[in-house]
C-alpha cells in the first residue's frame, strides 16, 4: 500500500476518512495529518478497536478509494 498518496492529499482526503469515520473530529485529523499510524490509534480511541482490528479498517477503506 502507497500511503504516500494520503499524505500527499490529506486536504481533500480528510473528507473521505470523515465520511467513513464519523466519531473522529476536526481537531482529529488535524493531529493525524495524513499519517497512516495516527489514523490508527484516533480509530483505537474513538470505537474502542484493537491495534490490528483498526490497521485491517484502513486497509480496507484504502482498499476501496478509487486513485
Amino acid at each position: 500500500m502507497d500511503w504516500n498518496r494520503v499524505e500527499g492529499n490529506w486536504k481533500e482526503m480528510k473528507g473521505k476518512v470523515k465520511e467513513q469515520w464519523g466519531k473522529l473530529t476536526d481537531d482529529d485529523l488535524d493531529v493525524i495529518a495524513g499519517k497512516q499510524d495516527q489514523l490508527e490509534g484516533r480509530l483505537q480511541q474513538r470505537y474502542g478497536y484493537a491495534k490490528d482490528q483498526a490497521k485491517r479498517e484502513i486497509d480496507d477503506w484504502y482498499g476501496r478509494q478509487s486513485w
